[in-house]
């Protein structure tokens, strides 16, 4: 039976429990323990696949075709795990599959409460994700903040399975929040010892606190955490903000929370190595030999966490080549009303994500419409390769009004379809085209020459392809198909002819991107823009310092976040 550990939050929310989970999933696979990451989500909806990004950050997609919830995503990137369906639960699957059984009179007639009948179908589905499956730590996060209703149940729950499997084969962590009050000049406690307070009214008392702060914790402090808080001062852990994600494990480690870890759960301790991601992950982010600056143009640049993966991706591809990738993140419905070379002129490479509805489309086809023109690396995702081809069909091959009947339905020159697969599909959750599917690669392109194989296996979310009927005609004009499905039925890359580097992707390789092992699409976007930059420098071209930001609305905007960042 494998060792458990819940991760709770409390005070405020995005204090960053994702990136906590899967930090010490990181410390335990370096000691050769074997760790599952899995996360309890206390929304009713049964997956995020029907929310608007504003509301829940991106959806995250594992191989196996589930829509899940971003943090899945630095589960991957920070651990070894491939995971699947059964890591992310939703208040919404639990209730779904109790309501079920009751009406299959599976309960016996008995009245279907909140305990026992939805706290062990909780219990089941975490121990679902160790059966069959040989795992020495389980590490499930519970969204949400301590004191929220809709976490109530995951709570309870956590707190019988501790008594259940015996205290010795469970940790409790809480993720808290010292705030620093300036007109003070002081750290506070308070707020971390109600969170505590709170928790433990519901029966768990955490064995080990990760405390978010400003300002270092001094030793009086952390024995005050220990003594208001009932936990051992070693167990005060102080999670200081940082350059960069990656450095998160590092930070435990120097701290021994690894050693607190072993010690509650009756393990072995073995010291583990983390100088390899020091140095070929931390460090290269944070002292790179160059700098490139890459335009990302969508249309939920102003939340960070909607394009996580995304950003993210680009900062592996940057590892990759030794290079801080600044990100541009620019507006499509403002560049709509404006020049592309107003938002464009300064940046190496453009990149237009994935994305439904209209809203932008039209910027964003005027931001490849530049790249194109100008010989400016570029990289579509999913829409991203959509609105390439309806570029393309317009400017290239004199499609007027070409589109996709996503956007309009009696366009003349459909060149973007519904699958036919989707065409009886009404209910919208779940239900796209989801999923790892292969690739096969054609010979002598540049997706084959990033890839440097014939076939990849990559992660889909979509209803809408390439209409092949303009396939022909395309390629006569330099469209280049270079990855399709095994059957050759379905688009998967493109690419064109007598263009440095302009390669778009039906599927999303951003979600299997790693900093320790970049995607070979990313590697080698930002290896050219790379390249542009440097011709640039040269005396090619002109590019602005870092510091300059086209911010055309006059608005003034803060971007906090661990790569460097403007906003146009």
């Amino acid at each position: 039976m494998p060792k458990h550990i819940f991760i709770t939050g409390g005070v405020v929310s995005s204090l960053g429990k994702g990136i906590a989970s899967a930090s010490i999933g990181k410390l335990l696979e370096a000691k050769g323990l074997k760790v599952a990451l899995q996360k309890l989500d206390p929304y009713i909806n049964v997956d995020p696949g029907t929310m608007n990004p504003y509301q829940h950050g991106e959806v995250y997609v594992t191989e196996d075709g589930a829509e899940t919830d971003l943090d899945l995503g630095h589960y991957e990137r920070f651990t070894s795990g491939v995971l699947s369906r059964v890591n992310n639960v939703t208040t919404g699957q639990i209730y779904n599959t109790v309501i079920t059984k009751e009406r299959h009179g599976e309960y016996l007639g008995g009245t279907v409460q909140v305990v026992p009948h939805i706290t062990n179908e909780i219990k089941e589905r975490i121990r679902e994700v160790s059966r069959g499956k040989r795992y020495d730590i389980v590490i499930s996060e519970v969204g949400g903040t301590v004191g929220d209703i809709e976490s109530l149940p995951f709570l309870e729950a956590a707190r019988q399975f501790g008594q259940e499997v015996g205290r010795e084969n469970v940790v409790f962590i809480h993720l808290t929040l010292i705030p620093f009050v300036r007109a003070a000049g002081e750290l506070k406690t308070k707020p971390t010892q109600h969170s505590v307070g709170r928790l433990r009214e519901i029966g768990i008392q955490p064995d080990i606190l990760l405390c978010r702060t400003e300002k270092k914790l001094s030793k009086d402090l952390k024995g005050k955490i220990a003594l208001f808080c009932n936990v051992q001062s070693d167990a005060v852990i102080e999670a200081r903000d940082v350059s960069s994600i990656y450095e998160v494990p590092l930070i435990f480690k120097e701290q021994g929370l690894d050693r607190v870890i072993c010690k509650e759960l009756h393990l072995e301790y073995r010291a583990g190595d983390l100088q390899e991601w020091k140095r070929e992950v931390v460090d290269k982010i944070l002292h790179p030999k160059h700098t490139v600056k890459i335009a990302v143009v969508g249309k939920y640049i102003q939340l960070q966490d909607a394009y996580k993966s995304i950003y993210e991706a680009l900062v592996h591809g940057g590892i990759a080549n030794d290079a801080g990738v600044l990100i541009k993140r620019v507006s499509a419905e403002r560049l709509e009303r404006g020049k592309a070379e107003k938002y464009l002129r300064d940046v190496s490479g453009v990149l237009v994500p994935g994305g439904f509805g209209y809203r932008g489309i039209e910027g964003k086809i005027k931001a490849i419409q530049y790249a194109r023109e100008q010989k400016i690396p570029y990289l579509g995702i999913c829409l991203g390769m959509q609105c390439a081809v309806i570029e393309f069909a317009r400017n290239v091959a004199g499609l007027k009004g070409a589109n996709s009947t996503e956007f309009n339905k009696k366009t003349p020159h459909p060149v973007i379809s519904l699958l036919e697969e989707q065409e009886q599909v009404k209910d919208l959750g779940g239900s796209m085209r989801l999923g790892a599917l292969p690739c096969h690669l054609k010979k002598d392109t540049l997706a084959h020459e990033a890839y440097k194989m014939e076939e990849a296996m990559e992660r889909h979310r979509h209803r809408y392809e390439f209409n092949n009927k303009y396939k022909e005609s395309f390629a006569r004009l330099g469209l280049r198909f270079s990855g399709l499905s095994p059957a050759g039925k379905l688009v998967e890359i493109i690419e064109l002819e007598n263009h440095p580097w302009f390669v778009a992707s039906q599927f999303h390789p951003e979600f299997k991107s790693k900093p320790d092992h970049p995607h070979p699409l990313f590697h080698e976007f930002v290896r050219h823009a790379f390249l542009r930059s440097q011709s640039s420098s040269n005396g090619e071209g002109s590019q602005k310092t870092s510091s300059e930001s086209d911010n055309s609305s006059g608005e003034k905007v803060e971007v906090k976040e661990r790569a460097p960042s403007e906003v146009a």
